[in-house]
């Protein structure tokens, strides 16, 4: 009998428990294969806080996530949208390069010039809103090395500043990891012509990611 009475108990006060108990915040990452990266740092991270996922894939560049964003959205009840583009829009291609993705920064044509890349992002901020009230993040693109085939890196920079008038006339939340990426970049990057990183390199940009969600879920 007393034992039945403390099984009793202990179902009473876990059910309380887990009443009590916060639920877990639901956010999606949009990105390209830096966001991918990183993404399974910032799971771990925020693992008692959030349910963290990605879009499927590689959003690539904004032209995808034109035709792609409401699919990504559905029906999912988002607290946190994250979304990032600019390394794919920026990169020069060539049909004839050798190199990987045929990047060609000397003879190929620009993906979305820095117009298009604007008249994009801002079609697709307006397309998410109609589609979840979730808070809305944009994460600025990364550091381009020197020596990367297809990328100039002073473009970084201007998409990134293109972004920002974007997203502060559609009053998105900016996490701004430029000069955080080049200093990862320097240590942990894959080389001076990859805007890739090594391992530790994407562990090191989840913990800004994750720091910074962690701030806008307190909010």
């Amino acid at each position: 009998m007393k034992n039945c009475k403390r099984i009793a108990f202990l179902i009473v006060i876990a059910i309380v428990a887990a009443a009590f108990q916060k639920e877990k915040k639901k956010i999606l990452i949009i990105g390209d294969s830096i966001s991918i990266g990183y993404t399974p740092f910032v799971k771990k991270d925020l693992n008692d806080l959030a349910e963290v996922l990605h879009n499927p894939g590689n959003a690539q560049h904004t032209g995808t996530g034109l035709k792609n964003i409401e699919k990504w959205i559905g029906d999912g009840k988002w607290d946190i949208v994250q979304i990032n583009w600019g390394l794919w829009d920026l990169c020069y291609r060539h049909p004839d390069s050798k190199v990987q993705g045929q990047r060609d920064k000397l003879r190929g044509k620009i993906t979305f010039s820095p117009e298009e890349y604007e008249k994009n992002l801002d079609a697709i901020v307006k397309l998410i809103r109609k589609k979840t009230k979730a808070k809305l993040i944009f994460v600025s693109t990364t550091y381009v090395p020197e020596k990367e085939a297809g990328r100039f890196v002073e473009d970084a920079i201007k998409y990134n500043a293109i972004a920002r008038r974007v997203m502060e006339a559609n009053g998105v939340i900016i996490n701004d990891i430029y000069e955080a990426s080049k200093e990862i970049h320097l240590k942990y990057g894959k080389g001076n012509d990859d805007v890739h990183y090594a391992p530790k390199g994407y562990e090191e940009l989840g913990k800004h990611m994750a720091s910074f969600l962690k701030n806008e879920i307190n909010r």
